[in-house]
């Protein structure tokens, strides 16, 4: 039996698979509606299949996660931050390294300041119980040995003091103070050293004739250090007058030396035969010692030079270690 056209309107046939048209129905329905919410994944026009979208839907495009403006002040605070730390540990650095060179030059002023003050204690000593002790010059009488070492620990111990007190201090103008004395201190050194090297042969020239004059003082009055330099100089270098033994002849009119030139001392030996006095001139023997120990004369500047850059060194980076930390810290 065979059904009517208008019974067959009424049967709705279930889509295969086979059909190629997937897609719903153009009305406005609820499916399409909650589709176009979700992006169109579900939307018949953008030609799509559960999960499978070409152009997002007005919603979801609204829907981009945007970042926050508070993310750029955040951002801001944790450079602020980390410059901080490093600005810290720079400065922690800084000061560290400050100690450093504080307690270093504290140690090295105050060695500076104890071998000044022994410096003078032997000073004092040579000139309370030998006089002026070692004065060999007729033009410069107050040259002695005692007066020497009584103004070198003098200076030394002044230099010590400022340089002990600014750097455990660390007062600035302490610490240039001893910065500029021990810069000037260097300076005529070695303005000595160049003089004394370019001058060579004048100075030779003027020792002799001076150290000459000085024996017309010999066991004067008054004259107890130059008579006491010349007998020590004569005995341990075994030698007799400037330039030979008839230097002597001159002082005393005589043919006579002093008892301190003779090959075996004994009481007015000098007025002897010649045959019993050292031949050899004070002078050249002494030059001659001075030249045999030029190293070791050598490596006693290069160390005292050495050690007065390094007060200079110390000095000035505190100084300036000192300057930037009361400008930061201002």
């Amino acid at each position: 039996m065979r059904r009517s056209s208008t019974d067959e309107s009424t049967y709705h046939r279930s889509p295969s698979l086979d059909s190629k048209d997937y897609s719903f129905p153009h009305g406005g329905g609820a499916f399409r509606r909650y589709s176009s919410m979700y992006g169109g994944q579900f939307g018949a026009a953008s030609n799509s299949f559960f999960g499978f979208h070409t152009n997002p839907g007005p919603k979801a495009t609204k829907a981009k996660y945007t970042s926050p403006k508070g993310n750029k002040y955040v951002v801001f605070y944790l450079d602020l931050s980390f410059i901080f730390l490093l600005e810290l540990k720079r400065c922690s650095m800084a000061q560290n390294c400050l100690q450093c060179i504080k307690y270093l030059m504290f140690i090295f002023n105050l060695l500076f300041w104890l071998g000044g003050c022994g410096i003078l204690g032997v000073g004092i000593w040579l000139a309370v119980t030998q006089g002026n002790f070692a004065t060999l010059s007729s033009s410069f009488p107050s040259l002695s040995a005692a007066n020497l070492l009584i103004a070198t620990g003098t200076i030394v111990m002044i230099v010590g003091f400022l340089g002990c007190v600014g750097a455990i201090r660390e007062n600035k103008c302490l610490l240039l103070s001893f910065f500029i004395l021990l810069l000037i201190i260097f300076v005529l050194e070695l303005i000595v050293v160049i003089l004394f090297f370019v001058y060579t042969d004048k100075i030779d020239s003027y020792a002799r004739q001076d150290l000459k004059r000085g024996l017309h003082l010999y066991g004067t009055e008054g004259n107890v250090g130059l008579t006491n330099a010349w007998s020590i100089i004569q005995t341990d270098f075994r030698c007799c007058g400037v330039a030979n033994y008839t230097d002597w002849f001159e002082v005393y009119n005589a043919t006579r030396v002093p008892d301190s030139c003779c090959l075996e001392f004994s009481e007015n030996c000098g007025l002897h035969s010649p045959g019993t006095w050292w031949k050899d001139p004070c002078y050249d023997r002494v030059k001659a010692w001075l030249h045999d120990n030029l190293l070791a004369v050598g490596i006693f500047g290069l160390c005292t030079a050495l050690v007065q850059i390094l007060g200079l060194s110390f000095a000035m980076t505190m100084y300036c270690q000192v300057v930037k930390a009361d400008t930061y810290y201002a």
